[in-house]
């Protein structure tokens, strides 16, 4: 049966009563204790409870000692009913011990897990039943609830009695509706509307839209934190006496929903009047060489947020001077008649630093020399703030570790820092599949199976395949990014490709071949890589109706290349650029040995602007040309090819020179291409990382050697836009894009449709 934890604890009181009156008709039995005799003991040692006793054996005894004997037992939460009653010096005990909790269980709910529940809770299997336990319990349900939205929750304790002094603990609850923020109003702002105001705070007013988002449920830490953000608002736009006086959620009598209200004061708007920067303390540090971090101008509307970058600019300028830990305050002076206020930067004495030593630590797998070569830093140098940050970003680049966290603490000298990395690792193991479709091809699937940490040494081994009707493709690929132990990267690459080309130039294709490459710094941006690559080349399977001018090329061909690449690269990370830019110089040579002899070409750039949080502007430019030498002329399978992922709208092959008589396409010697998009976030927890993207890719290709009836080549330009969404999920990044060309000619191939997804292991 089921008995109400309230109504078991008011007999217990009643019980408290009971005892405590034999207790008092005693009283006169004043003396000393011979002997304590335990009755009602069960699964309790008799010696413990005599523990928990004030009064022993040999003591003398009133009821004042008998009652703070009683109490101590009750206190130790494992007797339901306890009496004390003295007889010829002997103290006669007796207890009725708590039931021990057989099983703990949830009955309601559904928005919450059992395990959810079980962790957060102090009730526990074969525990003593305690009704401070299981009430602190209930308090701790209904504040997870809460923070769930769901005010109106209801948890109702039952006990089920068992035999053997056993019980099941069973929590009903009744969760409730979420409790949503059905209003948002201000008092007392004059400057700025209530919508203004609404879109700078973290909680927002219920409405449909809000399907996947939490913050139209009401939180109370997050009301705390929405006035945090009002203060620096204000205090961006110059309100430098802002308060927020009261901030109240009401809840609606059917506790589903709530009414904030916030009362402000605004108080007066102030523009910066003079500003100075106090470096006395610091030997070499001049006031000038600090000017150019200061965002402040005289004149302008106070900003704190402007303040803040100032300081942060000063800190690491300073940094870089060996000053690791230097303190930068700035005081501001109000004048309230004349609506200014006056802003003093004050540098704080601290000697330079050197490092003494870094510590890293969290690495399981990775080896430490893999950590500490991204470091341009080393026992006893000069400590130096931009680098101790570019080394923080570059071990996040590498993409081993979930976080990294590079930290200068004050090592064993005033003068001494310590660098302390603390790294937490990943898994560095994939298996990524694409997919996607294409008009002429149909579906097709890439598999990729990668470690990009091989050994935990940093090396990069994998092998990719792509299959579908018209490819199939093997590539193998090995790189050392520290070989010989200097930034030295390098890499060896075997690939086998065969194409089936009879849609689009009526041949088959393939390719056998392999590669070195050796990558080395010209200079802090600037990096240049080598590469050689021998390949056999055949064109075969050739239709007897096909172009002439592929015709002539069928059969093998062997290619000896030499390459190299320029990349200067100013990106704020190159694993997820934010920010930044960078360019690349492409040539290859031909003709060392073998059949192909020619020249090419690439130059490139791609930039990054952030416009807003996760609002990210993104374009990319490339042309190239590729030229034969001696007497040999560009073949087909040397040319370049535009399409799919390089010029989204169209497939791969889609546009450039075609005879139009056979419909093959004949690839082209030159081209151009570009691309422009915004990366933007679509309204759900950033944590989820799902984000909306809009494009447009535009480019040409054309010019080839050949000429003759039906063959067309046109350099007019091609150009689409589309939508696309990506989500970083738990498996692996996920992307979706459709486009639709707007600038075409009749013989080119479309492709609408790309997606692709992966995971990791």
């Amino acid at each position: 049966m089921k008995m109400n934890l309230k109504n078991a604890a008011s007999a217990l009181a009643l019980c408290a009563v009971v005892v405590i009156s034999p207790v008092a008709s005693h009283a006169q039995d004043a003396g000393a204790v011979s002997r304590v005799q335990i009755d009602g003991a069960e699964r309790i040692d008799p010696q413990t409870i005599l523990s928990y006793m004030t009064v022993k054996p040999g003591d003398a005894y009133d009821q004042q000692a008998l009652s703070e004997s009683t109490k101590a037992l009750y206190g130790t939460g494992l007797f339901a009913d306890v009496a004390i009653t003295p007889k010829n010096g002997v103290l006669v005990v007796s207890v009725v011990e708590n039931p021990l909790i057989n099983q703990v269980a949830f009955e309601g709910n559904e928005k919450l897990e059992d395990s959810e529940l079980f962790s957060e809770i102090a009730s526990r299997s074969r525990n003593v039943l305690s009704r401070s336990t299981v009430q602190n319990d209930v308090d701790r349900i209904r504040e997870l609830y809460r923070r769930a939205g769901r005010f109106s929750v209801q948890v109702d304790p039952k006990v089920i009695r068992l035999d053997q002094n056993r019980v099941n603990l069973v929590f009903e609850i009744n969760e409730g509706p979420v409790s949503e923020i059905r209003g948002i109003k201000f008092v007392g702002n004059e400057h700025f509307s209530d919508d203004a105001l609404r879109g700078v705070i973290a909680s927002k007013e219920e409405r449909w839209y809000r399907f996947l988002a939490t913050s139209d449920r009401y939180d109370q830490d997050r009301l705390a934190y929405d006035q945090e953000l009002l203060r620096r608002y204000y205090l961006k736009n110059g309100y430098v006496d802002f308060r927020v006086i009261s901030a109240t959620a009401e809840l609606t009598p059917d506790k589903e929903a709530f009414f904030i209200t916030m009362t402000v004061e605004e108080g007066q708007r102030y523009k910066v009047g003079k500003i100075d920067i106090d470096t006395s303390a610091l030997k070499d540090a001049a006031p000038d060489m600090l000017q150019k971090d200061v965002e402040l101008d005289a004149g302008d509307w106070y900003d704190a947020e402007a303040l803040e970058r100032s300081v942060d600019s000063m800190t690491n300028t300073l940094g870089d001077l060996q000053y690791a830990f230097v303190g930068i305050k700035p005081d501001v002076m109000r004048h309230p008649d004349e609506q200014t206020v006056d802003v003093t930067f004050r540098v704080a004495p601290t000697p330079k630093q050197y490092v003494e030593r870094i510590d890293i630590k969290g690495n399981v797998r990775t080896k430490d020399k893999v950590i500490r070569r991204e470091f341009d830093l080393a026992e006893g140098d000069a400590f130096n703030r931009t680098k101790v940050a570019k080394a923080e970003q570059d071990l996040k680049d590498l993409d081993f570790f979930e976080t990294v966290k590079v930290r200068p603490v004050q090592g064993s000298a005033p003068d001494q820092t310590v660098l302390d990395v603390d790294v937490t690792e990943k898994s560095t193991g994939e298996i990524s599949i694409g997919a996607g479709f294409s008009t002429s091809e149909g579906p097709l699937a890439d598999f990729q199976i990668r470690e990009r940490n091989f050994l935990g040494k940093g090396q990069d081994l994998s092998f990719a395949t792509t299959l579908s009707g018209e490819r199939t493709e093997f590539d193998l690929s090995f790189t050392e990014p520290y070989f010989l132990d200097r930034d030295l990267s390098a890499g060896m690459d075997a690939f086998h490709v065969t194409r089936d080309l009879q849609d689009e130039s009526s041949f088959d294709q393939q390719r056998t071949g392999g590669a070195l490459r050796l990558g080395y710094p010209l200079g802090k941006y600037l990096r240049q890589t080598l590469r050689y690559r021998l390949e056999n080349n055949n064109i075969e399977n050739v239709q007897a109706d096909a172009s002439r001018f592929i015709r002539d090329q069928a059969g093998e061909r062997l290619t000896s290349a030499i390459s190299q690449r320029l990349t200067y690269d100013r990106r704020n990370s190159t694993l997820d650029p934010t920010d930044g830019y960078v360019v690349w110089l492409d040539a290859e040579f031909a003709g060392l040995a073998g059949d192909a002899q020619y020249v090419s070409g690439k130059l490139g750039t791609s930039a990054y602007y952030p416009i807003a949080h996760n609002w990210i502007l993104s374009g990319t430019a490339e042309t190239g040309a590729i030229e034969g030498w001696g007497d040999e002329d560009v073949r087909i399978n040397e040319r370049f090819q535009i399409g799919s992922s390089t010029l989204r709208g169209f497939r791969y092959g889609g546009i450039g020179p075609r005879d139009l008589t056979t419909d093959d396409a004949m690839g082209g010697n030159m081209f151009y291409r570009g691309s422009v998009e915004l990366s933007f976030p679509l309204g759900m927890p950033e944590e989820m990382g799902i984000a909306g993207h809009a494009f447009t890719d535009f480019g040409s290709l054309w010019s080839i050697d050949e000429t003759g009836a039906g063959l067309v080549d046109e350099n007019s330009i091609r150009a689409a836009a589309g939508l696309g969404v990506s989500w970083k999920s738990p498996f692996g990044p996920i992307r979706l894009d459709v486009a639709a060309p707007y600038a075409k000619e009749d013989y080119d191939d479309e492709e609408n449709f790309k997606f692709s997804f992966g995971t990791r292991f």
